[in-house]
This record gives C-alpha cells, sequence and structure tokens, in this order.
C-alpha cells in the first residue's frame, strides 16, 4: 500500500532525508508542515474526509470529489485549494485532482517545551 506521512520536521530533518534519499535510501512519501499549528491549519475532520474518500480512486472531477463526501461543489473547491497549496493533492492537466496514495500517516510528537500553534495570536 502506497501511504504519505504527513508531519512536522525542521528545516534540518528535512535536509537530512534530502541528503539520504541522493544517497538512494528510500524515504518514502512525505508531506512536511512547519509547525502543528500548520498542520492543523490544513488538515482538519472535512479534508481528512475529502482525501479517503480520493484515497485510490486516481484522478476525479471536483463535482465527483463533491459528491463522495455529499458535500456541496464551492466548500469542496475551498478545501482542495488549500490541500493543493499544501502538496497533499496533485492537479493534472485536464484539471482533475489526485491524490495518489492508498493510505495517510499522521506523525506528530510533542513535547512540554514545544509551543502549539502556526503562530497567530
Amino acid at each position: 500500500m502506497k501511504t504519505v506521512t504527513l508531519g512536522v520536521a525542521t528545516r534540518n530533518q528535512v535536509k537530512n532525508r534530502l541528503a539520504a534519499a541522493f544517497r538512494n535510501e528510500r524515504q518514502g512519501a512525505f508531506v512536511t508542515f512547519a509547525s502543528i499549528g500548520r498542520l492543523l491549519d490544513v488538515i482538519n475532520e472535512r479534508r481528512l474526509d475529502l482525501l479517503m474518500s480520493m484515497s485510490g480512486a486516481g484522478p476525479i472531477s471536483l463535482r465527483e470529489a463533491a459528491r463522495r463526501v455529499n458535500r456541496d461543489v464551492k466548500q469542496v473547491h475551498s478545501d482542495v485549494h488549500v490541500l493543493l497549496n499544501a502538496r497533499v493533492l496533485d492537479k493534472k492537466e485536464d484539471g482533475s485532482i489526485e491524490f495518489p496514495y492508498e493510505g495517510l500517516h499522521i506523525d506528530v510528537e510533542l513535547t512540554p517545551k514545544q509551543r502549539y500553534g502556526s503562530g497567530r495570536k
């Protein structure tokens, strides 16, 4: 099963993963966020539902995505653009969208010293 891992990583952690990939060490698929707050801004319950409804489906239209989650096309359109900007979804040349994975793993470690949030007040 092809799974993507969403998580929080520092710039150094991302650089180390990239260096390992250049040494031909298998890394898997990752989408990395700078903070837990940013990850939670992008990945909410509605968007998780959307991603899971698209899982393994191949490229589909925006209307089909909305139909799968039983939501208004305008609402789904907004969520799709957030997911496209975060590079969680792919947009094809024909305008269709794709979640090219069969599974999703969210990897977040919280420590007492870590500040929650995206930097907003």
